[in-house]
């Protein structure tokens, strides 16, 4: 059984004066005791070095607070998608205008654009031959201008692409590693600011078949320290095993080294699975993790918004 020592009444005021050169003292008094003897001064004295309060943002305080999500884009466009003039080929456009690439692009970018403020994404390819000097290249511009590899929007992406497409070679190997350390470098650079302004996300589309293995679990290692988190999507019917593992569900990814992944930030999700479904589905799941790995960067760090919600904004997300 527990026996009552006493009781006390603070503040919050009270407890947040308390320092550890000059703690805030309480006499725990126990009621019973002091009627019963005249002597009774008290039953100790409780007393506080140390007080602090958390706020605990949600993924809604984040935005709402002024944070901004960085989406990129990265395409795969190796051999193994097939020649995009064959309808077979995972980049065949069919007669409507569409294919897997192209609806990934739709139904992630339609989604986190809303959450960018100048809806302005970098987008790349990797893994083809590009003109004029046909060297195979693992981040290349979709516009082909890398002083500004920015599109106005998810159409703006869709559009590069499809001016792309026609004036690249297809080729390999199949390397992540290079775009994922590309996008860490600026999430790098956003992780020396002092409050939760800026995170990362980084969409892959791919059929699947990676050949720096070893050299991306390294990067995802790298990038799970810094705000980002990096969303996998496979198209077509390839084994997909390797991008499961990426994903982690199961226990930390690894570096080759050893090192563990302080947080889970890679996202897979297969296309296959969403042939039939409605637009929506895909978004929401690919998007699933992304509000829980924002705020597990931050609160980590014990970053706050930039801005404070104003009351009208409090009263939203609350209704």
């Amino acid at each position: 059984s527990h026996d009552l020592i006493g009781t006390f009444q603070a503040t919050m005021t009270k407890l947040k004066e308390a320092s550890r050169h000059s703690p805030m003292e309480f006499e725990c008094i126990n009621e019973k005791k002091r009627q019963k003897k005249k002597s009774y001064k008290n039953s100790g004295i409780v007393s506080f070095k140390h007080c602090e309060v958390i706020t605990e943002c949600t993924f809604l305080d984040y935005i709402m607070g002024g944070c901004q999500l960085n989406f990129t884009v990265g395409i795969d466009f190796t051999g193994s998608n097939g020649d995009p003039r064959s309808s077979d080929s995972l980049h065949y456009i069919s007669p409507n205008g569409v294919n897997e690439y192209l609806s990934a692009i739709w139904s992630v970018g339609m989604v986190v654009q809303d959450y960018d403020a100048d809806k302005m994404f970098p987008a790349f390819g990797f893994g083809a031959q590009i003109p004029p000097s046909w060297q195979v290249s693992h981040e290349f511009p979709l516009n082909f201008n890398p002083s500004n590899p920015f599109c106005n929007g998810v159409q703006g992406v869709v559009d590069a692409y499809r001016v792309c497409l026609p004036q690249i070679r297809l080729y390999g190997p199949t390397n992540f590693s290079p775009i994922i350390n590309h996008v860490a470098k600026f999430a790098a650079a956003a992780s020396q600011q002092r409050t939760a302004s800026q995170y990362f996300i980084l969409l892959i589309i791919t059929d699947g078949v990676i050949t720096d293995l070893d050299e991306t679990r390294s990067a995802i290692v790298n990038a799970s320290k810094l705000p980002m988190s990096i969303i996998i999507v496979g198209v077509g019917g390839a084994d997909f095993s390797a991008m499961e593992f990426l994903d982690s569900d199961s226990g930390a990814l690894r570096s080759r080294s050893g090192e563990a992944a302080i947080r889970d930030i890679v996202q897979f999700v297969p296309f296959r699975q969403f042939h039939n479904a409605p637009k929506e589905a895909l978004s929401q799941s690919v998007l699933a993790e992304v509000p829980q790995q924002v705020v597990s960067y931050f609160s980590m760090y014990k970053l706050q918004p930039p801005n404070k919600p104003s009351a009208k904004q409090e009263q939203q997300k609350q209704a």
